[in-house]
């Protein structure tokens, strides 16, 4: 919705905008294009009487706005329709959709674009530090898109992805998520199959070879030309690890090598994501060479592994030090595979998790005994049990060794404090603001 309001401004609206917890780093970027911010839902946020009212996903009925919108008539719509109407038509979309991964690499196929004089627009669900902003109109013909199977609106309950209409799809995995809106993996693998559907035979999907679920989507129908992308295997196009922390890879096509890419990224989700880029700007002409070298200047997303603090150790202390991550984890898979990556970094050196359940599907409890494997190589993982979550975290102990539970912040940065004396990597995982445990952690620890 943040970039929503950015390109709406961009093509000259006067903008403003409702959300109920305003925080960095989209409250910043809103404020800095000249969009209007209030925090909390009430009628009176209406009372300019807009012309138009994009209501985003997470809004009901009995949402006082809501309400409002209604009662008075106003012109409304959801966010993915006034998207397809107002700035996708005409455009060659590159849609990314899948469980994990899409905000990445939505982020490196228009870094690659840019990189190559493209100037494409953008909707991204996050803000790719190249770019500094999450969203933008673009001076080309190509739009890059992370295409969410979410719904798009209480009033819609179609995936947003089925708005956009893709020329170049890619689908990066599919895994059982949302689980508030999904009964089954089924209900969402009909999705994506709806997304194919709209997909051009003109067209082309990109997809890995060996995620059971794409294929079973990819066999209910397909009309389009489908690339396929693996890793140390031989697919149409494969990366060659040359770093198992997937920091070095070389890209190969139809058994021809096109170059190495290195990078300070790691984990094999991120290799699969920089190859699905690689495929689908080739798709539009770029060739992998120009990709390659693109990527060897990406720089990540904000709340991606971001390293937001290296502390030195203390007078005293048997560590070397600590490093802080922010991590936008929301899904089990995500969890592993990002600590996965950072294990094969840093080798013996001691990584803690701390994990806020904030997602819809983890706070229902739907991914207990995949959560606590998840975390199997952090040392230790220290998990956040708010009030309201809803379920005893205290299960995952059932199948985890290293799981410890906190009822309060204060607990957590008690506890991390301690842990700080021994050193090693510190990786905060939610998809929210976590309590605004950022900054006062890095207090605590100074």
């Amino acid at each position: 919705m943040g970039g929503l309001a950015v390109i709406a401004r961009q093509l000259g609206h006067q903008v403003s905008g409702s959300d109920q917890n305003v925080y960095p780093p989209m409250s910043t970027q809103l404020e800095q294009q000249g969009i209007t911010l209030m925090e909390g839902y009430r009628a009176e946020n209406l009372d300019s009487k807009p012309d138009l009212v994009i209501i985003g996903n997470a809004l009901s009925r009995g949402n006082p706005e809501v309400e409002a919108v209604l009662n008075q008539g106003l012109r409304y719509v959801s966010g993915p329709q006034w998207l397809a109407e107002h700035v996708l038509q005409g455009k060659w979309v590159l849609g990314v959709a899948g469980t994990h991964g899409k905000t990445t690499t939505t982020s490196m196929l228009s870094w690659i674009l840019e990189h190559q004089g493209f100037k494409p627009g953008f909707l991204i669900g996050g803000i790719p530090l190249n770019f500094g902003i999450s969203a933008r109109l673009g001076e080309s013909d190509f739009f890059v898109i992370e295409a969410d199977e979410y719904d798009s609106a209480f009033f819609d309950k179609r995936s947003k992805f089925v708005h956009y209409r893709p020329r170049t799809a890619i689908l990066n995995n599919l895994e059982y998520d949302h689980a508030d809106i999904f009964p089954d993996l089924d209900a969402i693998k009909k999705q994506f199959h709806h997304l194919v559907r709209t997909v051009p035979g003109e067209g082309l999907i990109i997809s890995p070879e060996t995620d059971d679920n794409i294929n079973d989507v990819l066999t209910m129908g397909c009309w389009t030309p489908v690339a396929k992308t693996s890793i140390n295997s031989n697919s149409q196009w494969n990366a060659q690890l040359i770093n198992s922390d997937g920091s070095k890879f070389d890209v190969i096509m139809d058994g021809q090598t096109q170059g190495c890419v290195e990078w300070p990224l790691t984990g094999r989700h991120n290799v699969y994501n920089a190859l699905s880029a690689i495929v689908a700007a080739k798709h539009i002409g770029i060739l992998p060479k120009d990709a390659i070298a693109a990527l060897g200047q990406f720089k990540n997303v904000k709340r991606r592994m971001e390293v937001i603090a290296n502390i030195p150790a203390l007078s005293g202390a048997e560590g070397n030090g600590v490093t802080v991550y922010d991590d936008f984890a929301h899904h089990p898979t995500a969890i592993q595979t990002t600590l996965d990556g950072l294990r094969k970094q840093v080798g013996q050196e001691r990584i803690i998790a701390i994990v806020e359940p904030r997602s819809n599907t983890m706070r229902l409890g739907v991914h207990t005994q995949t959560l606590a494997e998840s975390l199997d190589n952090a040392d230790l993982a220290i998990i956040y049990q708010p009030e309201a979550l809803g379920w005893n975290l205290s299960e995952l102990k059932k199948y985890a060794g290293n799981i410890e539970i906190c009822a309060s912040l204060d607990d957590i940065i008690a506890k991390l404090k301690f842990e700080a004396r021994y050193g090693g990597h510190f990786v905060l995982m939610s998809n929210g603001s976590f309590g605004g445990i950022y900054q006062r952690l890095q207090d605590e620890l100074r």
